[in-house]
C-alpha cells in the first residue's frame, strides 16, 4: 500500500423504526466526512444527503433520532452520485486511511453499495484500508464500548457541533483519535482506571510510586489466580479457569504496549510472563478439547512461568 498521507473519518445516518427493521433496508440518508492532511493538519468537511430508494415517509421515530425529515430528502442525490462524489472529495483511496465509531458505518457502505451496483474493488480498498477505531479505543483504553461524547469527556473536551450530524460526528471522533495518539500519558492513565484500578482512584503522577502500585495489584491478582491453579481439572473446570487467566491477561496487557513509555520494565517482562502462560494454557485446552478428554492435566512446561511469577512476586 501507499504511504499513507491523510485520515478519512466518516459516519452515516440510515433509515430506522422504533418498531425495528432488518439492516439490510436502514438504507443510509445522510453521508458525513472529515478529511485530516496528516502533513499540514487541516482538516476538510463533507456532507451529503442521500435519496434511498425506499421513498416511504420517515417515521417520527427516525427524525427525531437523526434531525433529518423527508424535505431534507426529495431534492438529494442518490447513493451512487454522493459516493462518486465523496471519492472525488477523498483524492486518493490508495494514500488514505479510513475510520468510523463502529463497524456499522463501513458494513453500512459495502451494503448499500452493492444494492446500486458499484464497484466492488474500489469498496474492498476502502475496507483493506479501514480501521474500527471504537474497537481499538474500546481494548487500548476504555474496557467497554463507550459514545462519542464519553469518549471525549475522558480528554476533558466537549462534543462540537449537533449530534447525530454524520459530518460532526465523524469530526468528534477525528478530535478523540487525535487526543489517544497525541496524548500517549493522558491515555494511559485513563486506560489504568478502566482496566486495573477504580475510576475514581487517586494514581500518582510520580512514575515510580504508580509502578509500585501497579506492582501491588499485579501481586494481589497472581495470588488469588495461584489459589485456584491446579495441575488437574474436569474439563468444566478447566473451561472456568481458562477464562479467568484471559480476563487477568486482558487486564494488564496493554501495559505492554508502553504508548507512554512510564511503565517499569520488571513489570512489562512479568505481564509478558504472564502471557506466555495463558498462551500455553490455551494450546493445551484446545488439545484437549479437540480430543473430547474428560479432564485436562497441565505439564510443568506450561505452568512453570507462572509458578516463576508467583515465587518472583512473593505469592
Amino acid at each position: 500500500m501507499a504511504d499513507v498521507q491523510q485520515y478519512i473519518f466518516f459516519d452515516f445516518e440510515m433509515l430506522c423504526s422504533n418498531r425495528g427493521m432488518p439492516y439490510e433496508d436502514m438504507e443510509a440518508i445522510r453521508l458525513g466526512a472529515v478529511k485530516y492532511d496528516i502533513k499540514t493538519e487541516e482538516i476538510t468537511y463533507f456532507d451529503r444527503y442521500i435519496r434511498p430508494t425506499n421513498l416511504q415517509p420517515l417515521s417520527s421515530f427516525c427524525k427525531k433520532l437523526t434531525g433529518i425529515y423527508d424535505q431534507d430528502l426529495v431534492g438529494a442525490d442518490g447513493f451512487k452520485t454522493v459516493f462518486e462524489d465523496f471519492l472525488t472529495w477523498i483524492g486518493g483511496i490508495k494514500r488514505s486511511r479510513f475510520f468510523s465509531w463502529s463497524p456499522s458505518d463501513i458494513s453500512r457502505l459495502k451494503l448499500d453499495a452493492e444494492r446500486h451496483g458499484l464497484s466492488a474493488r474500489t469498496v474492498k480498498k476502502i475496507d483493506q484500508r479501514y480501521v474500527d477505531f471504537q474497537a481499538i479505543f474500546t481494548k487500548r483504553v476504555t474496557k467497554e464500548n463507550v459514545s462519542v461524547e464519553r469518549g471525549l469527556d475522558f480528554y476533558g473536551l466537549q462534543f462540537q457541533g449537533q449530534q447525530h450530524n454524520p459530518m460532526h460526528d465523524a469530526y468528534n471522533t477525528l478530535r478523540i483519535y487525535l487526543s489517544f495518539e497525541n496524548e500517549p500519558i493522558i491515555s494511559d492513565y485513563i486506560m489504568l482506571k478502566q482496566f486495573i484500578f477504580n475510576e475514581d482512584d487517586y494514581l500518582s503522577t510520580n512514575i515510580e510510586t504508580l509502578n509500585n502500585e501497579l506492582r501491588k495489584k499485579l501481586n494481589e491478582d497472581i495470588f488469588s489466580f495461584m489459589v485456584e491453579l491446579r495441575e488437574i481439572y474436569k474439563m468444566k473446570d478447566a473451561t472456568t479457569i481458562t477464562r479467568k487467566a484471559r480476563r487477568l491477561v486482558a487486564k494488564y496487557e496493554n501495559i505492554l504496549i508502553n504508548r507512554s513509555g512510564m511503565f517499569a520494565q520488571d513489570l512489562i517482562d512479568d505481564i509478558r510472563m504472564l502471557m506466555e502462560f495463558y498462551h500455553e494454557l490455551c494450546l493445551s485446552y484446545k488439545e484437549h478439547v479437540t480430543y473430547a478428554s474428560k479432564i485436562m492435566i497441565l505439564p510443568e512446561s506450561i505452568v512453570q512461568p507462572i509458578n516463576v511469577l508467583s515465587l518472583k512476586r512473593g505469592c
